[in-house]
């Protein structure tokens, strides 16, 4: 059976970017000396799964930051040709949630990382998401993309865990209730 799971951080008013993409108030938080658990919770995923606007982020990284396949859903990109550098790595796909899970588990991939505000938003209202681990940055930027969006019913929660760093980021641990 495949799961999806989601590891993101967010601003203290719950954004995950600014409204043109940036993360610059994230990254300034970064600090190398603190283990946020990114290591240990990819370890067991076998595919990310990304919206346009994470994509477009993380090609702005030198290198590719990422070392399982990418998914991106994307209907603008849907049609264009992956860059050549990223063949093999990187997949653009116009489908529904449920339908790229059952496509994937096809391919026999069982654990997913979801990431991206938009991409994380219709996996909840799809009811695919597992477990979420959430790092709440101390800062609040005023707007942006938020992480959350409307829903059509109320989803349930339960908090497995909750830490914070010397750094002042907070990082709660969710399983969502079915």
């Amino acid at each position: 059976m495949i799961t999806a799971h989601v590891f993101i951080a967010i601003s203290l008013d719950g954004f995950i970017a600014r409204q043109d993409g940036d993360i610059a108030w994230l990254l300034e938080r970064d600090d190398p000396t603190e283990d946020h658990g990114y290591t240990a919770f990819i370890a067991d995923k076998d595919t990310i799964v990304m919206g346009r606007g994470s994509y477009e982020k993380a090609l702005t990284f030198d290198p590719w930051p990422y070392d399982r396949p990418v998914v991106v859903l994307s209907k603008q990109l849907a049609d264009t040709a992956v860059p050549e550098e990223l063949t093999g790595k990187v997949r653009f796909y116009a489908a529904a949630p449920k339908e790229v899970m059952a496509e994937l588990a096809a391919q026999k991939v069982r654990r997913i990382y979801v990431d991206g505000g938009r991409v994380v938003q219709s996996f909840l209202r799809d009811g695919l998401i597992t477990d979420m681990v959430i790092t709440t940055v101390p800062v609040l930027i005023g707007s942006g993309r938020p992480l959350f969006g409307a829903l059509c019913q109320d989803i349930d929660l339960e908090l497995v865990s909750s830490r914070s760093f010397p750094s002042g980021l907070v990082q709660s641990s969710y399983r969502l209730i079915p």
